[in-house]
């Protein structure tokens, strides 16, 4: 079994929404997508004081996609057109396939507004192929306790398992695409290995610490791009270190993007306008 090796790193670049500090790795000046991985916006981390504002994003829609929203710190409130509805809390996970079209709103909950607290939340998009981007909407939010978090080999950290399979166990989510994703805890030493990626696209973000890759360093706040010779990838902390890890296999096909929508033609997003503006997406219940 062959290792992936580091080809690129790219920084991700501030770019706060109002008070909310946030870095953007993808898309970026030398990386427009990393198929089917599309967008990563990594809010915080930062502590809101008592009687804030809270997160910013209100009802909006989306078409041809799916986001992957992690809670590393604080809490998100969500609420869509399909009547889906949670608070989700540190540790938990939200799947939304937005598919032939939704609203929804993730903001901050009345309790998080009244008192404040620290927050750092990871969203991730991640496109459909065209047979698939017309599915039925669909959202699945998971607390922390519902995510196996499984201990590496040498003990010394932790894979929170959310898509796909690793030591013997499934992740909670059941991905339309067969993607893999999980974040990973590993204290300054600690190793980890993913195998079975031969073929596929490797998603790596350094969310906090330091870690080597085929014995390349790769520092917090950087998205790693991997070599595609190898099948497995192994990975060492230099510092104890947050990840975002995941895996797919790449879709191969145009992507045209506007905004909120995702398809594979400028017509298609012409249409998914067309659709939105028409009310054919719904709207949240009051």
């Amino acid at each position: 079994m062959s290792s992936k090796t580091i080809r690129r790193q790219h920084d991700a670049y501030r770019d706060d929404i109002g008070d909310l500090v946030t870095r953007r790795p993808l898309p970026g000046p030398g990386i427009d997508q990393l198929d089917p991985f599309l967008f990563l916006n990594h809010h915080g981390p930062q502590v809101y004081g008592p009687r804030n504002r809270g997160l910013p994003f209100g009802p909006h829609p989306h078409r041809g996609f799916e986001t992957v929203t992690f809670i590393l710190q604080g809490s998100l409130a969500h609420r869509d057109s399909g009547g889906h509805e949670s608070v989700i809390n540190e540790g938990g996970v939200q799947w939304m396939t937005a598919g032939s079209g939704l609203v929804h709103a993730e903001v901050s909950p009345a309790s998080f507004l009244e008192s404040g607290g620290p927050l750092e939340i990871l969203q991730l998009w991640v496109n459909l192929p065209s047979r698939l981007k017309m599915t039925a909407p669909r959202y699945t939010g998971l607390q922390k306790d519902a995510i196996p978090a499984l201990p590496t080999p040498d003990g010394r950290g932790t894979v929170n398992l959310i898509a796909g399979d690793w030591g013997g166990r499934s992740g909670p989510f059941a991905s339309l695409t067969g993607v893999f994703m999980s974040t990973v805890n590993l204290r300054d030493g600690g190793a980890v290995s993913f195998p079975g990626v031969g073929g596929r696209n490797v998603f790596l973000y350094v969310v906090s610490g330091s870690v080597r890759v085929g014995g390349d360093v790769a520092q917090q706040h950087r998205l790693i791009e991997l070599s595609d010779a190898g099948d497995s990838v192994d990975i060492t902390a230099d510092a104890d270190t947050v990840l975002l890890f995941g895996h797919a296999q790449p879709i191969g096909e145009p992507v045209v993007s506007h905004g909120p929508f995702v398809m594979n033609t400028r017509e298609e997003i012409q249409q998914a306008a067309r659709d939105y503006m028409d009310g054919k997406f719904g709207g949240l219940p009051q």
